[in-house]
């Protein structure tokens, strides 16, 4: 991790430098241990947080891979100061929402998810893409990775203790109001920082950057046309989207899932710390893996763990639920790090960044589809049983097994069709 800190091995390079700080900076966010409360708490209806992800995700699902085919034409460096600008106007309008304010506080929350989900697209693929193509052995991206990856998790652990704690106004004995917000203004400094690091990267030149629609549109086919048909990037892409989908999902309720096993508040931070933890020494087993396995092995690997978490959720313990929630979490870190490196190793230079967001905008709809159905289930289960608590319950039972189901037809589906042993 020092090499870092001393500009040394992969990071003496400028651009591997700034983008390890970057993703630190534009990543490890004050709010992810109390995401769903904080909207909740502001006034809006559960009904009302699902139709913003819904929003979210669409705003990326949108402007996924065309950001990404933009960044390839007119250059990552442009992307990425796009996205830290972004993500500085979200935390603004997030701070001026309205507490109780019906369907003003509700426009001022769909903006926000608007800017955040411009800023996650226009960021996507064009960070890892721009320092991918400034090391001069694509060999030290493992390294890259591997410090990387447990510098955000050093950020993290400080972010989530930080941010849950500021939450909290019984606490720290501030007023309610201003401890709510406390948490996004820290990420609004995140921001600041963000959009100072974007404008240190140096582009890559390239023979010929034009940027119309055509080119855009040009891009964006071409490199989705070579995910689809590449049967090592598609199977790759499909295996851990349906690992991402179903994670990431229990990502975004962990919090009122701490509040079912009988959690305080204030240990949210704490919890997410300890989930981060893991990020610090889950890179170095992952790139041990890479080298062993290959992805199908490491992708069912992913999904036994995955589905070891889910049905510890599904138990439902009070207190030592947590244990499972956080190894959900760690096993997206380990996710993370091998899709990066199976696909960046596929990926050729001139398409990286389209390609990435193509990956990017295939995950997302693996995870907005995850969401429908858990929140379909919800209300289902809320139907026949009559309480959240008990249809969220009986819905988290019902996911290892489903889970297993698909994913193993997945394995069938990659031994029929011989997926690669290797990406290199």
């Amino acid at each position: 991790m020092a090499s870092l800190l001393h500009a040394t091995g992969p990071f003496a390079n400028h651009n591997v430098r700034w983008y390890s700080w970057f993703t630190i900076a534009f990543n490890a966010r004050f709010y992810y241990p109390i995401l769903a409360i904080l909207f909740l708490d502001l006034g809006l209806s559960l009904a009302q947080f699902v139709t913003l992800n819904a929003i979210w995700a669409a705003t990326i699902f949108l402007t996924e891979v065309p950001s990404g085919a933009l960044a390839d034409i007119i250059g990552r460096r442009k992307l990425l100061i796009a996205a830290a600008a972004l993500m500085i106007l979200e935390m603004i309008v997030l701070l001026a929402a309205p507490r109780d304010a019906g369907l003003w506080l509700f426009a001022f929350c769909a903006v926000n998810r608007i800017l955040s989900g411009l800023a996650e697209a226009a960021a996507s693929g064009a960070d890892e893409a721009l320092a991918y193509d400034s090391l001069d052995d694509p060999s030290d991206w493992d390294d890259v990775l591997d410090v990387t990856m447990r510098w955000k998790s050093v950020a993290m652990v400080i972010a989530m203790i930080t941010g849950a704690l500021a939450y909290d106004a019984a606490q720290i004995g501030l007023n309610r109001d201003l401890a709510h917000r406390l948490p996004v203004a820290f990420c609004l400094l995140q921001a600041i920082a963000a959009f100072v690091i974007s404008l240190k990267f140096r582009e890559i030149p390239t023979e010929d950057r034009k940027a119309g629609f055509k080119e855009v549109f040009q891009q964006t086919w071409v490199a989705a046309r070579w995910v689809v048909t590449t049967k090592a990037a598609i199977l790759i892409v499909i295996g851990g989207l349906l690992i991402d989908g179903v994670m990431r999902n229990f990502a975004t309720i962990n919090s009122e899932y701490y509040r079912l096993i009988e959690l305080p508040t204030y240990t949210f931070g704490f919890i997410a710390a300890g989930t981060s933890v893991t990020g610090i020494f889950i890179p170095r087993l992952s790139k041990h893996l890479v080298k062993t396995f290959s992805p199908l092995t490491n992708l069912s690997l992913t999904a036994a763990w995955s589905l070891l978490c889910l049905t510890g959720l599904a138990q439902t313990w009070n207190y030592w639920g947590v244990i499972p929630a956080i190894g959900t979490m760690a096993g997206l870190y380990h996710l993370a790090f091998i899709i990066s490196r199976y696909l960046n190793d596929l990926a050729s230079s001139r398409q990286r960044a389209t390609v990435l967001s193509v990956k990017g905008l295939l995950f997302n709809i693996g995870y907005g589809s995850a969401s429908l159905i858990f929140a379909g289930t919800v209300a289902h289960q809320k139907d026949l049983l009559g309480s959240d608590n008990a249809a969220l319950t009986a819905t988290l039972g019902l996911q290892p097994l489903a889970f297993a189901g698909v994913f193993l037809v997945f394995v069938i589906t990659a031994k029929v069709l011989g997926m690669p042993k290797s990406t290199r």
